[in-house]
């Protein structure tokens, strides 16, 4: 472990093939990173109930559980819900990376891979999961509350499990009412200049921002060939 490690951010590697494993561990340790590892399931369970990490690193095939069943558990938890996740797998088909978005995924990376891009991916990650307070006020849109200085937003008073991305893509939208915003634009405003994402996946980080606010999902609006904006609340 590098000097200063005991402040360094602590990151979790849920990933059965050793080599891999140890690949992983050996270089995200030299730049400085607390790099905890697990085999399977049942370690990664217990490891995120005893660790406090900063990011996950998860194999999406395990030989006791689904990856995508470590990261629903991830988001259904109140207390790891911000916890960000790079899903690692062999399986590089489209419809397997929109499943992991929508599941809540921050990155996904397809195995072989470069080790050097995978860990500016890292970076970038926890680079946007930093709760940095967004300038403003709390703003309110209807039932909707959000207060970008505690980086909570609440919905009749129900607070809303928001990961660190879609608090500030739901942010930048309401606090535009009646702007239309298109998928490029969105990519560079939230995910800035370190992305490695689609415009795609915008489209999956709006679908679950309306999954999660319900009946008040309508006010984000689609506009066709275009992209999004947040409703003005005096619209039908």
């Amino acid at each position: 472990m590098t000097a200063g490690a005991t402040l360094a951010q602590k990151i979790l590697i849920i990933e059965d093939e050793s080599d891999i494993r140890e690949l992983l561990t050996y270089n995200l340790d030299r730049e400085g990173f607390d790099v905890v590892g697990a085999a399977n399931g049942e370690e990664a369970f217990m490891a995120l109930k005893s660790e406090s990490v900063q990011l996950v690193v998860l194999d999406l095939m395990l030989p006791d559980v689904s990856g995508l069943e470590i990261c629903r558990f991830i988001r259904r938890d109140s207390n790891l819900s911000r916890l960000p996740v790079i899903m690692l797998t062999a399986k590089g088909e489209e419809v397997d990376r929109i499943v992991g978005f929508e599941l809540g995924a921050d990155d996904y990376v397809t195995k072989p891979f470069n080790i050097r891009e995978m860990i500016l991916r890292v970076k970038a990650v926890l680079a946007r999961s930093k709760t940095t307070p967004v300038a403003g006020k709390a703003l309110r849109r209807g039932p909707l509350t959000i207060d970008p200085e505690q980086y909570e937003a609440t919905l009749d008073g129900r607070q809303l499990s928001l990961t660190a991305t879609e608090f500030r893509l739901l942010h930048h939208l309401a606090a535009h009412p009646g702007h239309a915003r298109n998928r490029d634009e969105l990519l560079d405003i939230i995910w800035g200049e370190d992305k490695f994402v689609t415009p795609r996946t915008v489209d999956t980080y709006i679908r679950r921002l309306r999954e999660k606010l319900g009946t008040a999902g309508n006010m984000i609006q689609t506009l066709r060939g275009v992209g999004y904006r947040f409703k003005k609340v005096s619209e039908e």
